[in-house]
């Protein structure tokens, strides 16, 4: 008596299933830019695949533009995926000169951005920010990395907007945009221990008077605050960058 076995579907082909898998929750909204992937522990249990199979789909979300791994940190949503679209490459912010750059194009967005908010805000949106703030103040107190929890104060003003162009720009430049993400390791702006930790609680305190302007729906005033923010970074950079040898 002979016995059908079915073939074992290879790890290419399970690899291509998880893609579409996750993919499908990124379209459908399910996750949302900015959002935390699963670990691939979770992955793996959820999907029952190994490891290598997790790897392999995370690598081709990234190809497809869908997630970005930062090390150390975590995958994130990074867009849909559906055309490469305007894109700002980590060699564009390999110097001073490219941040300032970058913040320059960040006060155009971002301070009508912070208006948008202040007007359209949902008791949602304020939650989202909150926590974002309280990661914050905590990674500093921590002395852990502040700059993920950065981005995303910032991302969830863009989708405080309640305009999706905003938010989805923001999550296609990613966490690249936080100055320190690239130039902790060489910068003057902020020195190490307890130096770099009242640098960054006075950055903090900044976003703290963005979030209140938006809380107390006060546009102009949310205006103001993230361009004082965004404008006060873009001169430590100059200044770093008059102080180079």
């Amino acid at each position: 008596m002979s016995t059908d076995i079915a073939p074992r579907r290879k790890p290419r082909t399970l690899a291509l299933e998880l893609v579409d898998s996750l993919g499908d929750r990124i379209r459908e909204g399910r996750l949302q830019l900015g959002d935390k992937l699963p670990t691939e522990a979770a992955i793996m249990r959820e999907f029952n695949v190994s490891r290598t199979v997790v790897r392999e789909a995370i690598s081709k979300l990234q190809a497809s533009g869908l997630v970005e791994t930062r090390h150390g940190i975590g995958t994130f949503v990074l867009g849909l995926g559906q055309a490469p679209g305007f894109k700002i490459t980590p060699d564009q912010f390999s110097t001073l000169r490219d941040v300032i750059a970058v913040l320059e194009l960040r006060i155009g967005m971002e301070t009508e951005a912070a208006a948008l908010a202040a007007q359209r805000r949902t008791a949602a949106n304020i939650t989202a920010m909150r926590e974002a703030l309280n990661n914050i103040a905590a990674a500093v107190d921590a002395g852990r990395d502040a700059v993920a929890a950065d981005f995303q104060f910032h991302l969830e003003i863009a989708r405080a907007t309640q305009n999706s162009h905003f938010a989805e720009l923001m999550g296609t430049l990613g966490s690249m945009i936080i100055p320190r993400a690239r130039l902790d390791a060489t910068s003057t702006v902020a020195e190490p221990g307890d130096d770099r930790r009242q640098y960054l609680r006075r950055v903090n305190g900044e976003h703290e008077s963005i979030y209140d302007a938006i809380v107390g729906q006060d546009p102009d005033g949310a205006r103001a605050a993230m361009r004082t923010h965004l404008a006060n970074s873009r001169e430590r950079r100059r200044r770093a960058q008059t102080e180079a040898p």
